[in-house]
């Protein structure tokens, strides 16, 4: 007697999540401003799950040599890459230019990120790269170095960069983005990134 299976093929789709990060620890900075946008926008017109985090919520018992032993590496941090970064499959990261160049801060963040589960938060997942400044050159050089720090960390990084110059003229008193011009390159940023 022959018995057959019929082979029942099921299509699961997964809701991806996309994390935001405000790369700076300043209070009340404008980065913040930012980031809180690309939040509220992905929200907006995407399915997807979105989080948001700003590295001023950096527990203080982060830095020190106990960082860089996985053993020893501070508790409130695993729990924040186990929220906000390992079940991401997709980064936005939003990041100020100090002197030249990203902050020190932000490197200090991706540091501990490889400490304990570098593969996890990392490999493979995909990352949108923006750039603010009060200046002229809107972070080019921070995101051009921070692209080859997340591309050695094995993400893939989506080419449409976006530096900002200016950005302190681009807000209201109410810290709203009111130019138009902005407004329309973050929309097309971010449903390219959708699609990415």
């Amino acid at each position: 007697m022959f018995v057959y299976f019929r082979k029942c093929i099921y299509s699961v789709q997964l809701i991806e999540m996309i994390t935001i990060i405000s790369g700076t620890d300043r209070k009340d900075g404008l980065t913040h401003v930012l980031a809180k946008h690309y939040f509220q926008m992905i929200q907006s017109k995407s399915t997807e799950e979105v989080l948001f985090y700003s590295l001023e919520d950096l527990p203080p018992d982060l830095y020190g040599s106990n960082m860089y032993n996985a053993d020893t590496l501070a508790t409130s941090f695993q729990d924040i890459e186990n929220k906000f970064l390992i079940p991401a499959q997709k980064l936005i990261f939003i990041i100020p230019e100090y002197n030249g160049s990203f902050p020190g801060i932000l490197k200090l963040f991706i540091d501990a990120c490889s400490i304990r589960s570098k593969m996890a938060v990392f490999k493979n997942k995909k990352a949108a790269l923006v750039g603010v400044a009060t200046g002229r050159a809107g972070n080019i050089r921070g995101l051009e170095h921070f692209t080859s720090v997340m591309m050695f960390m094995g993400v893939v990084v989506m080419p449409q960069l976006l530096p900002i110059s200016g950005f302190n003229k681009m807000v209201d008193m109410e810290k709203n983005i009111v130019d138009i011009n902005l407004l329309n390159a973050i929309e097309n940023q971010i449903e390219a990134f959708l699609k990415f």
